[in-house]
């Protein structure tokens, strides 16, 4: 594998700056890795080689020239396809849609392109991103790559996108969370997922699953991409990014601040129940590597378990995702996701009152989880209770995003950032949570996290 697609973004950025690096060496990297790779793992729904190495070729000239738009500029990115390109076919994982062409072009796409980033295709996505195991029966699951020999769990629903950065055959990647889609596949792949601050980051162009709680974000491998990818979705103006990156400042500097004096909750007693013992290893020996830069740690026993905030906000999502795509569910003649399809019938089922009974309970919920947080910067869990499962012994009828999904119903924020490894060599995840709008403590936390522990690495080496 060449050694340019394991370059973080932000080198890959200042190479350029620096006129090290063209970015057609690098694209040409990244579309060799996805030749060699995308047979096996089935990341990608369309690639877009041609395209891409045009814009490459652009991109160098602009930078022989002097015109560099900003950090963004020439870094190859993929886009999950649920995100709308106008002109271009974009299935929302399903096969009814295999000749949907977009009608526009989303917000944040033009945010990423107008920043100079090079698509590089759209990600295999779980059918209208209903489902956090990631399969899908119709246009194929993503390959974990962390284990090439057994089919597993790449996460969902931004399986493609997680597979894709995992396996170096993106730089980073757009996903969206509605429960976890972005945090879970983060985690079962062995990278770095942030889901935003409800309402935050532009939907439109997206095709929908729950208008409520739906939140577009980042995939990276590191945090510090994170950031970049973050500020740029955001529509941040480049010029500022790229004096914050060169100086260390804002949500960069964030980064540097360490944990020293913050606190922490981290899982009750009770809510260990019910996790891997793997896992659970792995996430004491991260808050004791937290504790040693300084932080103080303290359980926490949420208001309402999180399993019961899960089932809450799976009455929102599957509410709105009947009012978006029931109609289609309906008509047992059409070939979709036998999987997805009880998932979204559910929605029929509930009732008006229950739907919302759940919004405003959601306020409330809200209210006493942060006054239950008062003192606290974060929240601590492990991402997902289990590693990546053999998709063979997977329950659809169940979920993964027992911890993921209270972010969305309580409209936080949470950053998925790798902790370590199992004794099969599988990928195990911390999840941060903050309080909504206060993305750059997560940044702070999980960029000392990630910044003294060891890399878990590359799947494939």
């Amino acid at each position: 594998m060449n050694d340019l697609v394991r370059k973080p973004m932000t080198e890959l950025s200042k190479a350029y700056r620096e006129r090290l690096l063209s970015p057609v060496e690098v694209v040409d990297a990244y579309l060799g890795n996805i030749e060699a790779l995308e047979p096996k793992l089935g990341a990608y729904q369309t690639v877009y080689a041609d395209d891409a190495r045009a814009a490459a070729e652009g991109a160098a000239k602009a930078f022989r020239s002097g015109h560099r738009i900003g950090p963004f500029h020439g870094l190859p990115f993929a886009l999950k396809d649920i995100v709308d390109l106008e002109g271009r076919v974009t299935t929302g994982g399903s096969a009814v849609f295999r000749d949907r062409i977009s009608p526009v072009t989303a917000t944040i796409a033009k945010r990423l392109i107008a920043a100079g980033g090079i698509l590089l295709g759209k990600t295999k996505t779980v059918e209208v991103a209903m489902g956090g195991w990631g399969t899908n029966q119709h246009m194929g699951t993503p390959w974990n790559p962390w284990d090439l020999d057994v089919p597993r769990t790449p996460g969902g629903s931004s399986a493609g996108s997680g597979v894709s950065v995992a396996a170096c055959m993106a730089g980073c990647a757009v996903g969206t969370d509605t429960g976890g889609s972005v945090r879970l596949p983060a985690a079962w792949c062995g990278i770095v997922g942030l889901k935003v601050t409800e309402g935050r980051l532009p939907t439109d162009g997206i095709i929908p699953l729950s208008h409520t709680l739906d939140t577009p974000g980042p995939m990276t491998r590191t945090v510090a991409d994170t950031v970049l990818m973050f500020e740029t979705m955001d529509g941040r103006h480049p010029s500022d990014t790229d004096n914050d990156l060169t100086h260390r400042d804002g949500l960069f500097g964030e980064l540097d601040k360490g944990v020293a004096g913050l606190r922490f909750g981290c899982l009750s007693p009770e809510e260990r129940q019910g996790v891997d013992l793997d896992i659970l290893e792995i996430y004491d020996a991260a808050l004791d590597q937290l504790r040693g830069l300084g932080a103080e740690i303290v359980p926490f026993a949420p208001p309402m378990a999180f399993e019961d905030m899960q089932d809450q906000a799976g009455v929102i999502s599957a509410s709105e995702g009947y009012f978006h795509h029931g109609e289609r569910y309906e008509d047992l003649s059409l070939p979709l996701d036998e999987d997805v399809r009880p998932r979204v019938l559910a929605g029929r089922d509930i009732k008006a009152r229950d739907y919302v009974a759940a919004l405003v309970c959601r306020q409330g919920d809200r209210a006493r989880f942060l006054e239950k947080m008062r003192g606290l910067s974060c929240v601590l869990t492990p991402t997902i209770a289990t590693a990546p499962v053999p998709l063979a012994k997977i329950d659809q009828s169940s979920t993964p995003a027992r911890f993921t999904r209270a972010a969305n119903y309580l409209g936080m924020c949470g950053l998925s950032v790798p902790m370590g490894l199992t004794g099969e060599n599988l990928p195990a995840s911390l999840q941060i949570m903050a309080q909504g709008g206060d993305e750059a403590t997560a940044i702070r936390i999980g960029g000392a996290f990630s910044g003294a522990t060891e890399s878990i690495g590359f799947p494939i080496r």
